[in-house]
Protein backbone atom coordinates (compact mmCIF):
# COMPACT_ATOMS: atom_id res chain seq x y z
CA UNK A 1 0.00 0.00 0.00
CA UNK A 2 3.05 2.21 0.61
CA UNK A 3 4.04 1.76 -2.50
CA UNK A 4 0.93 2.36 -3.91
CA UNK A 5 0.10 5.66 -2.71
CA UNK A 6 4.42 6.90 -3.12
CA UNK A 7 3.94 6.14 -6.52
CA UNK A 8 0.51 8.23 -7.16
CA UNK A 9 1.84 11.22 -5.20
CA UNK A 10 3.41 12.63 -8.26
CA UNK A 11 0.11 12.80 -10.18
CA UNK A 12 -1.55 13.80 -7.05
CA UNK A 13 0.36 16.82 -6.79
CA UNK A 14 -0.30 17.62 -10.62
CA UNK A 15 -3.82 17.15 -10.52
CA UNK A 16 -4.31 19.52 -6.80
CA UNK A 17 -1.81 22.14 -8.20
CA UNK A 18 -2.92 22.42 -11.77
CA UNK A 19 -3.15 25.27 -12.82
CA UNK A 20 -6.70 25.40 -14.41
CA UNK A 21 -7.07 26.78 -10.78
CA UNK A 22 -5.23 30.11 -11.47
CA UNK A 23 -7.94 30.51 -14.39
CA UNK A 24 -10.87 30.36 -11.71
CA UNK A 25 -10.77 33.99 -11.47
CA UNK A 26 -14.02 35.69 -11.95
CA UNK A 27 -18.09 34.40 -11.80
CA UNK A 28 -17.93 33.93 -15.21
CA UNK A 29 -15.08 31.01 -14.87
CA UNK A 30 -16.61 29.59 -11.78
CA UNK A 31 -20.23 29.04 -14.09
CA UNK A 32 -18.13 27.74 -16.95
CA UNK A 33 -16.56 25.64 -14.44
CA UNK A 34 -19.49 24.38 -12.67
CA UNK A 35 -21.40 23.68 -16.09
CA UNK A 36 -19.23 20.65 -16.72
CA UNK A 37 -18.12 19.78 -13.38
CA UNK A 38 -21.81 19.03 -12.22
CA UNK A 39 -21.32 16.17 -14.32
CA UNK A 40 -18.27 14.74 -12.18
CA UNK A 41 -20.48 15.05 -9.06
CA UNK A 42 -23.38 13.15 -10.86
CA UNK A 43 -21.32 9.93 -11.80
CA UNK A 44 -19.07 10.43 -8.48
CA UNK A 45 -22.30 9.03 -6.85
CA UNK A 46 -22.59 6.01 -9.12
CA UNK A 47 -19.26 4.96 -8.03
CA UNK A 48 -20.31 4.97 -4.37
CA UNK A 49 -23.46 2.87 -4.99
CA UNK A 50 -21.38 0.10 -7.12
CA UNK A 51 -19.44 -0.28 -3.97
CA UNK A 52 -22.49 -0.06 -1.80
CA UNK A 53 -23.99 -2.58 -3.94
CA UNK A 54 -21.36 -4.46 -3.76
CA UNK A 55 -19.94 -4.33 -0.39
CA UNK A 56 -22.82 -4.18 1.20
CA UNK A 57 -26.42 -5.56 0.97
CA UNK A 58 -28.70 -3.52 -1.05
CA UNK A 59 -31.09 -6.42 -1.88
CA UNK A 60 -34.20 -8.36 -0.53
CA UNK A 61 -33.62 -10.52 1.47
CA UNK A 62 -31.35 -9.17 3.39
CA UNK A 63 -27.75 -10.85 4.52
CA UNK A 64 -24.92 -9.90 6.12
CA UNK A 65 -22.17 -9.24 3.41
CA UNK A 66 -18.24 -8.84 3.85
CA UNK A 67 -16.54 -7.16 5.98
CA UNK A 68 -18.34 -5.07 9.19
CA UNK A 69 -15.72 -2.29 8.68
CA UNK A 70 -16.04 -2.29 5.32
CA UNK A 71 -20.00 -1.82 5.26
CA UNK A 72 -20.08 0.71 7.78
CA UNK A 73 -17.47 3.01 6.07
CA UNK A 74 -19.62 2.38 2.62
CA UNK A 75 -22.97 3.19 4.22
CA UNK A 76 -21.76 6.08 6.18
CA UNK A 77 -19.96 7.89 3.02
CA UNK A 78 -23.94 7.02 1.24
CA UNK A 79 -25.18 8.84 4.29
CA UNK A 80 -22.83 11.58 4.10
CA UNK A 81 -23.19 12.47 0.18
CA UNK A 82 -26.86 11.28 -0.41
CA UNK A 83 -28.45 12.76 3.01
CA UNK A 84 -26.40 15.60 4.04
CA UNK A 85 -28.31 19.02 5.74
CA UNK A 86 -28.15 22.18 3.51
CA UNK A 87 -27.48 26.10 4.70
CA UNK A 88 -30.68 25.64 7.26
CA UNK A 89 -30.43 22.06 8.17
CA UNK A 90 -33.13 20.63 5.50
CA UNK A 91 -31.93 17.07 4.28
CA UNK A 92 -30.23 17.47 0.87
CA UNK A 93 -27.83 15.40 -1.48
CA UNK A 94 -24.54 16.93 -2.15
CA UNK A 95 -25.65 16.90 -6.05
CA UNK A 96 -28.59 18.77 -5.54
CA UNK A 97 -26.79 20.77 -3.00
CA UNK A 98 -24.46 21.65 -6.27
CA UNK A 99 -27.77 22.27 -8.22
CA UNK A 100 -28.66 24.83 -5.70
CA UNK A 101 -25.09 26.49 -5.88
CA UNK A 102 -25.21 26.51 -9.74
CA UNK A 103 -28.56 27.96 -9.83
CA UNK A 104 -27.59 30.99 -6.94
CA UNK A 105 -24.57 32.22 -9.05
CA UNK A 106 -26.04 31.89 -12.16
CA UNK A 107 -24.77 29.02 -13.71
CA UNK A 108 -26.59 27.30 -16.70
CA UNK A 109 -28.07 23.74 -15.19
CA UNK A 110 -29.95 23.12 -18.92
CA UNK A 111 -27.83 20.21 -19.71
CA UNK A 112 -27.50 18.44 -16.60
CA UNK A 113 -31.13 19.21 -15.62
CA UNK A 114 -31.88 17.29 -19.10
CA UNK A 115 -29.82 14.51 -18.41
CA UNK A 116 -31.10 13.59 -14.78
CA UNK A 117 -34.84 13.93 -16.27
CA UNK A 118 -34.10 11.34 -19.00
CA UNK A 119 -32.63 9.09 -17.12
CA UNK A 120 -35.63 9.42 -14.68
CA UNK A 121 -37.62 8.76 -17.83
CA UNK A 122 -35.71 5.61 -17.93
CA UNK A 123 -33.40 6.20 -20.67
CA UNK A 124 -29.64 4.92 -20.78
CA UNK A 125 -27.04 7.18 -18.86
CA UNK A 126 -24.97 7.24 -22.47
CA UNK A 127 -27.92 8.06 -24.60
CA UNK A 128 -28.83 10.65 -22.07
CA UNK A 129 -25.45 11.94 -21.85
CA UNK A 130 -25.29 12.74 -25.87
CA UNK A 131 -28.59 14.39 -25.91
CA UNK A 132 -28.61 16.74 -23.04
CA UNK A 133 -25.66 18.44 -24.95
CA UNK A 134 -23.10 18.10 -22.23
CA UNK A 135 -19.69 18.91 -23.41
CA UNK A 136 -16.85 16.89 -24.82
CA UNK A 137 -14.75 17.27 -22.38
CA UNK A 138 -18.45 15.88 -19.34
CA UNK A 139 -19.25 13.35 -21.96
CA UNK A 140 -15.79 11.56 -21.67
CA UNK A 141 -15.27 12.22 -18.50
CA UNK A 142 -18.48 10.15 -17.85
CA UNK A 143 -17.94 7.89 -20.02
CA UNK A 144 -14.43 6.96 -18.78
CA UNK A 145 -16.11 6.49 -14.92
CA UNK A 146 -19.44 4.31 -15.86
CA UNK A 147 -16.83 2.13 -17.98
CA UNK A 148 -15.08 1.48 -14.42
CA UNK A 149 -18.49 1.35 -12.79
CA UNK A 150 -20.38 -1.24 -15.31
CA UNK A 151 -17.33 -3.48 -16.02
CA UNK A 152 -14.11 -2.85 -13.84
CA UNK A 153 -13.44 -5.54 -10.88
CA UNK A 154 -14.67 -4.36 -7.39
CA UNK A 155 -11.08 -3.56 -6.22
CA UNK A 156 -10.42 -1.22 -8.98
CA UNK A 157 -13.60 0.93 -8.53
CA UNK A 158 -12.58 1.35 -4.76
CA UNK A 159 -9.27 2.45 -6.17
CA UNK A 160 -10.52 5.00 -8.37
CA UNK A 161 -13.86 6.33 -5.79
CA UNK A 162 -10.60 6.41 -2.94
CA UNK A 163 -7.75 8.05 -4.63
CA UNK A 164 -9.23 9.70 -7.60
CA UNK A 165 -12.37 11.15 -5.90
CA UNK A 166 -12.68 10.91 -1.72
CA UNK A 167 -8.17 11.30 -0.62
CA UNK A 168 -8.19 13.81 -3.98
CA UNK A 169 -11.43 16.69 -3.74
CA UNK A 170 -10.62 18.31 -0.63
CA UNK A 171 -7.55 19.78 -1.84
CA UNK A 172 -8.63 20.42 -5.05
CA UNK A 173 -11.51 22.19 -3.94
CA UNK A 174 -9.63 24.16 -1.20
CA UNK A 175 -7.84 25.61 -3.92
CA UNK A 176 -11.29 26.78 -5.54
CA UNK A 177 -12.47 28.16 -1.94
CA UNK A 178 -9.10 30.23 -1.34
CA UNK A 179 -10.56 31.94 -4.66
CA UNK A 180 -13.71 32.23 -4.02
CA UNK A 181 -13.77 33.51 -0.62
CA UNK A 182 -11.26 37.01 -1.61
CA UNK A 183 -14.64 37.68 -3.89
CA UNK A 184 -17.75 39.42 -3.19
CA UNK A 185 -20.70 37.92 -4.84
CA UNK A 186 -23.94 37.31 -3.74
CA UNK A 187 -24.80 33.97 -5.44
CA UNK A 188 -21.71 32.37 -4.67
CA UNK A 189 -22.45 31.84 -0.70
CA UNK A 190 -24.42 28.44 -1.76
CA UNK A 191 -20.87 27.24 -3.37
CA UNK A 192 -18.71 28.48 -0.87
CA UNK A 193 -20.85 25.92 1.95
CA UNK A 194 -20.86 23.30 -0.29
CA UNK A 195 -17.21 23.67 -1.02
CA UNK A 196 -16.94 23.43 2.71
CA UNK A 197 -18.72 20.71 3.23
CA UNK A 198 -17.18 18.77 1.16
CA UNK A 199 -13.59 19.58 3.03
CA UNK A 200 -15.17 18.88 6.69
CA UNK A 201 -16.48 15.74 5.47
CA UNK A 202 -14.10 14.10 2.71
CA UNK A 203 -10.90 15.88 3.92
CA UNK A 204 -11.97 15.24 7.70
CA UNK A 205 -13.85 12.16 7.94
CA UNK A 206 -14.36 10.14 4.84
CA UNK A 207 -10.51 10.42 4.07
CA UNK A 208 -9.56 8.73 7.23
CA UNK A 209 -11.39 6.38 6.98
Amino acid sequence: MIETTTHLDEYRSVLVNHHLYNKINSIDAIQRFMEVHVFAVWDFMSLLKRLQLELTCASIPWIPIGNPITRRLINEIVFGEESDVDQNGHAVSHFELYLKAMKDIGADTTSITSFIKQLKQGESWEKALVSSRASKAAIQFVRNTMACVEHAPIHVVAGVFTYGREDLIPDMFISIVRELSEKEHSGAQSLVYYLERHIEIDGGEHGPM
